[in-house]
């Protein structure tokens, strides 16, 4: 089978969080009501009530454990970086309040650009997907360029509608890597279906699972291997034991809401949780 993949971390790197490097920017910019996922409501544009002075989270060793899963899970694929660093050169928005709105806007869509990148840069390391390489390198180029535009031209930025280009190269990766497995499995689920499903052990090698909603269903030991991930749901999603090996669009985030333990195989992008040690 040639799905085989070359990973190549430095085109990966500037697509990770740097929380060093920026100031806080999830912290502030986005929304989230009190949920299971959140210990408190907090309003988009109001810092929360744990970012300290320096823009770090004074609990973010204990996130789970002081009701912020969601905050544990998420990933802004450097986008808090590239805002700080680059689009604002370095300005914070605590000195400099008359950016502060602004910069909290651009987030965003930088962020969901950034995540872009992430899928379209993977499908260069897998070689099923090679005979549409150049187009996806004509996309990252394109998708880059967007992402150091000035504040101005990144507020009208049509984030949506570029999506949907991005979607069809990953829509066509997908079946150049689902079309190569022999034995997979054929999907006869809606994407709710999947809500709380017994598939312990199952065979879901090469499965179309974009957008599934997998939460709180049994994975544990099922075969994953090179499914389609992008967009499911892994929120308390058990893949104890899973083999989720060359699976494709998976994210850390992903990773980080799901439940699993040290037999669990990611991708070598992926790094396991912390907290996955207690969970054994």
């Amino acid at each position: 089978m040639s799905n085989t993949r070359t990973l190549d971390d430095n085109k990966l790197n500037h697509l990770r969080a740097d929380c060093e490097k920026c100031f806080g920017l999830c912290c502030v910019a986005l929304p989230y009501a009190k949920s299971a996922d959140f210990a408190i409501d907090k309003d988009g544009g109001t810092p929360c009530s744990n970012l300290q002075s320096n823009y770090l989270c004074s609990i973010h060793i204990d996130l789970r454990k002081k009701g912020f899963r969601g905050c544990s899970a998420y990933e802004c694929f450097g986008a808090g970086q590239k805002v700080s660093q680059v689009t604002y050169n370095g300005k914070n928005w605590r000195t400099n309040k008359s950016i502060a709105q602004e910069m909290f806007a651009v987030y965003p869509i930088i962020q969901q650009l950034q995540e872009m990148l992430w899928y379209l840069n993977e499908v260069l390391m897998i070689g099923a997907a090679k005979s549409i390489h150049k187009d996806v390198q004509k996309m990252i180029e394109e998708t880059e360029a967007l992402t150091f535009h000035s504040p101005e031209i990144i507020l009208t930025i049509d984030v949506s509608g570029h999506r949907a280009n991005v979607n069809k190269l990953l829509i066509r990766a997908s079946e150049l890597v689902r079309d190569q497995v022999s034995n997979k499995h054929k999907n006869t689920r809606r994407a709710m279906d999947y809500l709380g499903a017994k598939l312990r052990g199952a065979n879901l090698k090469g499965a179309n699972l974009r957008g599934a909603l997998l939460i709180a269903a049994d994975l544990r030991n099922a075969d994953l291997r090179w499914s389609d991930l992008i967009g499911a749901d892994f929120r308390d999603t058990d893949i104890s034991g899973a083999n989720l090996t060359n699976s494709i669009f998976l994210t850390q985030a992903q990773v980080n809401a799901a439940k699993g333990n040290k037999h669990t195989k990611l991708p070598s992008a992926l790094v396991m949780p912390a907290h996955w040690n207690h969970e054994d």
